[in-house]
């Protein structure tokens, strides 16, 4: 007679195997990474093997001037496909851009989708995908698994070393009417393939290998000590922090430095890899209002938010914050070390925050998603006191 198991078993027996010493999870890697110094040569090669003919390559404009975009549109036109560009990806791109990006792809008939640049261009290829797909509007998505129908392949060719976006299944997608960001997550919307090409890295100006970098870092944090973090996960974070630490500040002094860009490009995608399985923290939901608001970088918000919000979750994550970095106080003291090396803002009065629209951010904050995920409990007033001690 053959014998099953459940982990939701309601037996008041429980034998050793039920007690594995953590939750249950449900682990799905996505698709294949290819890490190669030169690898933006062989997107041509590895689209063909995808089987579609007629792209769509999402970009960033502010790419062209240092040539990868041409770069990919040589490599698949030498692979015998065909390609149309669609460059109007903007910052923190909304609903607008996705929905103009559809039209474009509907026109040429896209069978394929390819991102190259940064978490932006990543996102807004996902949104595309959805709406492309499965029609609708990018609200209809918001959440994860709302997308009915098959989604075409797509290859992420990440330019920056930050969001970790082409590790994930989501895509981050603004609402242009209230300004608030989306989350819409399907394992449809993966890409195929990744392809992690340092060199295309060398080409980012220092503010942007300053900003990226601090958000990287603060996706394997807060990944690491996430309600929803499991031991696949943690190893994700683990080994991004691993990556990321040492090498943050040599590509900010040494920006040439290709194996120090190699390994950021790597942490940030092990820190997307933490996101997917793991969601992020309260700090995330503090910097989405400060960007909306004030036209804060994400990446600048993130880091003047993050040491505090470590000091909040330390009465609850103390043990895990040892385990990166010696403890909350040591691990909030590097964060902000980083924030100083990359000459960013260290507090909201800086960045000229009004005292008086704390509240609010905080009211907006509370609503974001991935403050639900935070290791301690936080409300509107927790919210308040942490942008208060930001201030």
């Amino acid at each position: 007679m053959k014998e099953t198991f459940s982990l939701t078993s309601t037996s008041n027996e429980r034998s050793p195997s039920h007690d594995v010493g953590f939750a249950p999870f449900d682990y799905q890697p996505l698709g294949r990474v290819v890490v190669e110094a030169g690898g933006m040569n062989r997107l041509g090669q590895l689209a063909r093997s995808l089987g579609g003919f007629r792209v769509l390559m999402v970009t960033d404009p502010g790419l062209e001037h240092v040539g990868h975009p041409q770069r990919a549109v040589a490599s698949m036109r030498e692979a015998g496909l065909y390609v149309t560009t669609f460059d109007g990806v903007k910052e923190n791109p909304t609903d607008v851009e996705v929905q103009n990006g559809v039209e474009r792809a509907r026109q040429h008939s896209i069978d394929l989708i390819v991102a190259v640049g940064g978490g932006s261009s990543m996102d807004c290829a996902k949104g595309i995908n959805f709406l492309l797909t499965n029609g609708g509007k990018m609200a209809d998505y918001k959440g994860h698994g709302r997308a009915t129908k098959p989604m075409l392949a797509s290859i992420g060719v990440p330019t920056t070393s930050g969001t970790g976006s082409e590790a994930q299944s989501y895509a981050l997608i603004t609402d242009a009417s209230s300004h608030m960001k989306m989350a819409c997550g399907d394992k449809k919307a993966a890409f195929r393939i990744s392809i992690l090409d340092p060199e295309v890295t060398l080409s980012q100006p220092r503010s942007v290998t300053a900003v990226t970098g601090i958000d990287a870092i603060a996706h394997a944090i807060e990944s690491y000590v996430s309600t929803k973090a499991n031991p696949i996960s943690r190893a994700h974070s683990l080994a991004a922090w691993r990556e990321l630490e040492p090498n943050f500040e040599i590509v900010l002094s040494q920006p040439n430095h290709l194996s120090a860009r190699a390994a950021m490009q790597i942490g940030s995608h092990f820190a997307g890899m933490a996101i997917e399985g793991a969601m992020l923290g309260v700090c995330h939901s503090c910097a989405n209002p400060l960007t909306a608001h004030y036209g804060i970088t994400h990446g600048t918000a993130i880091g003047l938010m993050l040491p505090h919000v470590i000091r909040f979750n330390a009465v609850v994550a103390e043990s895990r914050y040892a385990e990166i970095y010696g403890g909350s106080e040591p691990l909030a003291d590097r964060v902000s070390a980083f924030v100083r090396a990359a000459g960013l803002a260290t507090s909201l009065k800086e960045c000229g925050v009004s005292e008086s629209i704390l509240p609010l951010l905080a009211e907006e904050a509370n609503q974001q998603w991935t403050a639900r995920f935070n290791p301690r409990p936080v409300s509107e007033t927790d919210i308040l006191s942490i942008y208060r001690s930001a201030w």
